[in-house]
């Protein structure tokens, strides 16, 4: 019975951390580029009361018996799959129409990825994401810049007040694809670090080798679908519900055994 109490006591647990992510991907349901995620677990070290295939009454028990010891969360695991497609009418807005991500400078000098395209320009007129950061190789316009296109190969071209009818190349949005997405670490600020389980980035143009093309005037929104969200928190919260009546029953009877010696 005693087990029982503990065995419980980590289901609840694990179910507390379902709904923390479940809550932290509809508080996001807004942001831009944002990538759901999910709990991954597994079952706790079994008490091996007998062996499957053990002959110790002369005959081979076709099956075992075993007790689990719970289960614990192993992972999270962020899912990539896209977002819907919002147009925005600014042409400083870029979504990446598959996979991919844009690179940016960050404050340290290293380079961080997202999914966020809600570019900007700074006080230097260089291209940079919503919280400052710059996009990586730099891109610069002119002073005089009346209009800004980028291409769905991430070529950048503008057109100035001294040459209205002749567009300029200023760069090109480059993108980076990696081995496995899913290992990428989550720095806030809709940024993602690289890690030994990522792998390393490969640069590539847009549209080729597997990475999607980009599309201005647009956003990706968020994946997270808030009805199968909220299914899911009310899963986890019944799942919660009944390791807390496991451990009630467990205590119940435990409270039977101490009374049979009054």
């Amino acid at each position: 019975m005693m087990k029982a109490l503990y065995t419980a006591a980590t289901g609840m647990k694990g179910q507390q951390m379902t709904v923390d992510v479940i809550s932290n991907n509809i508080a996001n349901v807004n942001t831009s580029g944002f990538k759901r995620s999910r709990v991954n677990f597994q079952d706790l070290l079994y008490v091996n009361l007998q062996k499957p295939g053990d002959s110790s009454i002369g005959v081979q028990s076709p099956t075992g018996l075993e007790i689990g010891s719970g289960v614990r969360a192993v992972s999270t695991t962020r899912v990539f799959t896209p977002g819907v497609m919002e147009g925005t009418n600014r042409e400083l807005d870029v979504a990446i129409m598959g996979d991919g991500f844009f690179q940016v400078t960050m404050p340290d000098g290293t380079t961080g990825y997202t999914r966020d395209g809600s570019f900007h320009l700074d006080s230097q007129l260089q291209m940079v994401t919503s919280q400052g950061y710059r996009i990586e190789p730099a891109i610069t316009v002119p002073t005089d810049t009346q209009s800004v296109s980028i291409g769905a190969d991430g070529v950048v071209t503008v057109t100035t007040a001294a040459s209205p009818d002749a567009p300029t190349q200023v760069g090109t949005i480059q993108l980076a694809r990696f081995a496995n997405p899913s290992g990428l670490e989550a720095s806030g600020t809709n940024i993602l670090r690289t890690s030994a389980a990522s792998g390393t980035p490969t640069p590539v143009t847009p549209g080729t080798e597997g990475t999607g093309a980009l599309s201005q005037y647009y956003l990706e929104r968020s994946n997270v679908d808030v009805v199968s969200e909220l299914v899911n928190l009310i899963v986890a919260q019944r799942a919660y519900e009944v390791n807390s009546r496991a451990i009630r029953t467990g205590d119940e009877m435990l409270s039977q055994v101490n009374g049979l010696v009054r």
